[in-house]
């Protein structure tokens, strides 16, 4: 008999409460707890921390103890009495919290779990389908776990009953809400039977329900209910790796071309989660289900919008799939989710959606089309949303959108730039980021850049480089090159932020590659002002970057040579340059494949050829095959300095000649 409300007790000797013959004829599947879960996110759908008790209501209603009633009938009575009971109970409204209650006051919970190892497969039926219900109720998922109830659900999966099949899914769809349920599940084979259940013929997924027969619309059901429990799974890593090699995309990319709304959304819903996984990204491009998506970006369900919308977001980072999202004409309903004023207040769309117009301006055909649509208006319209994660979305695709000219203008026309510099002041380091990319291409434009320098942006932006996320000092640091160089008095400018050459030579001592690319672009445009060049000078710059030389990531090789160009050229830095063994080290950019560095090193190189004694340290090194080569070069900056540094060179041999003969006349 099971014990009396409210107690538990170790359940691997179970006696038999009289419901069901032979109903413990077998021994329940042990779980194995040899692996976890560690790289499940904290904020998955658990709702652990969000989950409060409910007060049971002052006044306790009649069903309440009805349902207890039919409970201790399913306790102590016969095989028949428990489906009568059973049926009676789904009569109520179990989704209701104190009919939830009354089963499991008086330990109703125990007798449902232990239904489930019975043979009867009414009694089985009945049992699922009021667990389906009640554990809609956080706590009641958490007790089905631990009274070992998932190995049972998941050895319903091999019923042949698709009736019993579809309400295990249905209930492991909501238990698994639950982390260490979808560990358990996985562990005790539950993924590869539900991937099972979506195996369905495409007939049945394009025929309208109403004409459907009934074993049809059973196996339209047990697909649609292991959709849901498989969308439940996939916020695990672990359980998402185990579905693909079960050969769940296939059958996903089958059913997204079903016109059952209702199943359509929990597999949409499982898309949008593997598609974080570089793995199924790649096959739910070559399955050919951007298409797909696309068609249902289109469909005037809300919640098939949000799925449909974050997972072209989260899978659009591939150049190829771009491509596809333009080519299945997806630009337009995502324009037209920006447009729809009423769904404003549906974060979740509205991310999706700016996400993925992120992510698609990424290529320039598609900020082709997306400028058509007049985009960047409507994405200045969203600047003043309140959500981090919107407006990181709405910065980020205009930061792409203004790598040209007339979306500069666009975003000038449409007052957006004081939106943008009101926003410098927040504290989201991905939103900064983006903040900083997009007023970096705006100050490229004169007419911005005035504009900026009224709104006092530069400081704002300056000020991000005390900012403690690496990223958000390296878009900064970026941004300040063009705001510096178009500004109406770039020097004056620098000099009046206090502490603003200390802050940017500090950072030098970074341990971020990024970072101090970035800087060193910083200095080599803040070095074209002299008094601003005898400050960095001052400050020992050239010892810092002295001290950064023996690299080989080429983006710092590019921007480190071009500093040293910039700031060789004061005092006696070249001679100090000389001194500190920063010759060979710059020398060896030229073997680098980047035209780019090519072009910065020649011009550091001539730079430092200034002094004789790093003259003969560069022929020494073996420069001169390197320079003879770039002189050939079509970029006009690259031979000029190519062939000073060759000039240089040539005039110290030309002298020492002369001397040699001069000695040897005497």
């Amino acid at each position: 008999m099971i014990g009396t409300a409210g107690q538990r007790r170790p359940r691997k000797i179970r006696e038999q409460c009289g419901s069901c013959p032979d109903r413990f004829a077998r021994d329940k599947r042990q779980v194995v707890m040899n692996d976890s879960d560690t790289t499940e996110e904290e904020s998955s759908t658990d709702e652990e921390e969000r989950w409060k008790d409910v007060a049971r209501a002052a006044e306790i209603p009649a069903e309440y103890y009805n349902i207890q009633k039919l409970v201790k009938y399913i306790k102590a009575g016969n095989q028949t009495a428990t489906i009568v009971s059973l049926c009676c109970l789904q009569d109520y409204d179990l989704r209701v919290q104190i009919n939830q209650f009354a089963i499991q006051d008086i330990g109703g919970l125990d007798v449902l779990v232990n239904i489930l190892e019975c043979n009867d497969t009414k009694c089985c039926l009945g049992a699922l389908t009021v667990l389906a219900d009640i554990t809609l109720n956080i706590d009641i998922r958490k007790t089905i776990v631990d009274l070992d109830g998932i190995p049972l659900i998941v050895d319903i999966l091999n019923s042949s009953m698709k009736d019993l099949k579809t309400m295990a899914a249905e209930t492991l769809a909501n238990v698994s809400k639950v982390r260490l349920a979808r560990k358990y599940v996985r562990q005790c084979g539950g993924i590869s039977k539900l991937v099972d259940l979506l195996d369905i013929k495409t007939s049945i997924l394009q025929t309208p329900r109403n004409q459907l027969t009934a074993e049809e619309i059973e196996f339209l059901d047990m697909a649609r209910a292991g959709s849901r429990a498989l969308w439940t799974l996939a916020d695990s890593k672990h359980n998402m790796e185990q579905m693909r090699k079960s050969g769940i995309v296939p059958l996903m990319a089958n059913l997204l071309k079903s016109v059952h709304i209702d199943v359509v959304i929990p597999i949409m819903g499982t898309v949008k989660k593997c598609s974080s996984e570089p793995k199924f990204q790649l096959a739910i491009t070559t399955e050919g289900m951007i298409a797909d998506i696309v068609t249902h970006l289109n469909s005037e369900n809300i919640d098939l919008k949000v799925e449909c919308s974050t997972a072209l977001y989260k899978c659009a980072f591939d150049a190829t799939t771009r491509d596809l999202v333009r080519e299945a004409g997806g630009l337009a309903p995502l324009v037209s989710i920006l447009k729809d004023k009423s769904v404003r207040d549906n974060k979740p769309l509205i991310r999706g959606a700016t996400g993925a117009i992120w992510m698609c301006a990424m290529s320039d055909e598609n900020v082709e089309q997306l400028d058509d649509m007049n985009v960047v208006h409507h994405l200045v319209g969203l600047l003043s949303d309140e959500c981090d994660e919107v407006l990181t979305n709405v910065t980020g695709a205009l930061s792409e959108c203004v790598r040209f000219k007339q979306n500069r203008k666009a975003v000038l026309n449409s007052n957006g730039l004081p939106a943008m510099v009101a926003l410098l002041n927040s504290s989201h380091a991905p939103l900064l980021e983006n903040l900083a990319t997009a007023i970096k291409e705006c100050a490229e434009d004169p007419e911005s850049m005035r504009i900026l320098e009224q709104l006092d942006a530069v400081r704002l932006v300056w000020s991000l480089l005390k900012n403690t996320s690496p990223r958000v000092q390296a878009n900064a640091a970026y941004a300040i090159c063009p705001c510096v160089r178009n500004a109406t008095d770039s020097a004056e400018l620098v000099r009046s932020l206090v502490g603003a050459m200390e802050l940017v030579v500090g950072l030098l001592k970074s341990k971020e590659i990024m970072v101090l690319s970035a800087v060193c672009a910083a200095i080599a445009t803040i070095a074209l002002d002299q008094t601003n060049l005898a400050i960095l000078t001052d400050l020992r710059v050239i010892y810092k970057l002295a001290d950064l030389v023996n690299t080989t990531d080429d983006m710092l090789r590019m921007n480190l040579a071009a500093a040293v160009a910039a700031c060789a050229c004061f005092g006696n830095n070249t001679e100090e340059l000389g001194r500190l063994r920063t010759v060979t080290p710059i020398v060896t950019y030229m073997t680098s494949e980047n035209p780019m560095v090519h072009r910065t090193t020649a011009m550091a190189l001539e730079k430092l050829s200034m002094d004789p004694q790093n003259c003969i340290t560069m022929h020494q090194s073996g420069v001169v095959p390197f320079l003879l080569e770039c002189i050939g070069s079509t970029n006009k900056e690259l031979q000029l300095a190519a062939a000073g540094c060759l000039r240089n060179i040539r005039e110290l041999a030309l002298r020492a000649e002369e001397y040699m003969l001069k000695i040897d006349d005497d």
